[in-house]
């Protein structure tokens, strides 16, 4: 799953949100301080109500990737957008399709739950733009095994980015995949990609409702 999935129930608890998407962002800032559910559960009781729902939020997301990675509907997509993928690229037979063929999913979904209500997108990021990045990162620091400096300022440039609105344009879309692409250490994806993306959003609007089977609505 991807930000808006995880986020889109709890958008009445802005540091719970917050919360849903702490996993994902120290995972581009930061990815040696690694804070898991054991970690995330020992602070959801916490007397200090900011770091009981930054710890709920984390802990929300780790069930919820859980629960989706379980589905047959995941299961598929997944293989079917990792062959378009790879058949897009020349048959290549390295990672790089099989991530493309996970990312697809999770991201094209988050597209197709903001275009069934596109005023929830500008609801969420109110909700973010209401939070205090250091204080989400102080309560991240009160469970890590090891403290970050960075994940406030990655909160407020994920809040200037408004990179959830760019899923919508392939063109946009292209940009936002090339950037990860580089993070992760894999060559640019050609301009030609773009072409396998409306195929990839239909398939994945058609499995929508199995996707977040078991996930709270």
């Amino acid at each position: 799953m991807n930000y808006f999935a995880h986020a889109l129930p709890f958008l009445d608890n802005p540091y719970f949100v917050a919360g849903t998407g702490v996993p994902d962002w120290m995972a581009v800032v930061d990815r040696k301080v690694r804070v898991r559910s054991k970690h995330a559960a020992d602070a959801a009781g916490d007397a200090d109500p900011v770091v009981a729902a930054v710890a709920g939020g984390m802990l929300q997301h780790f069930r919820d990737d859980a629960r989706f990675h379980e589905t047959r509907a995941f299961a598929e997509l997944s293989l079917e957008l990792t062959v378009l993928a790879r058949d897009a690229l020349a048959g290549e037979q390295d990672f790089r399709p099989s991530f493309l063929g996970h990312l697809l999913v999770e991201i094209l979904l988050d597209a197709g739950l903001v275009a069934e209500n596109p005023y929830l997108l500008e609801e969420y990021y109110r909700v973010l733009d209401s939070v205090d990045p250091a204080r989400v990162e102080a309560a991240v620091n009160r469970m890590a095994p090891r403290p970050t400096e960075r994940l406030a300022w990655m909160i407020d440039r994920f809040r200037e980015e408004r990179i959830l609105w760019d899923y919508f344009d392939e063109l946009r879309l292209m940009l936002r995949l090339n950037q990860v692409m580089r993070r992760i250490g894999f060559g640019q994806l050609p301009e030609a990609f773009s072409a396998v993306l409306p195929e990839a959003r239909q398939r994945v609007e058609q499995r929508k409702i199995e996707l977040l089977d078991g996930i709270p609505a």
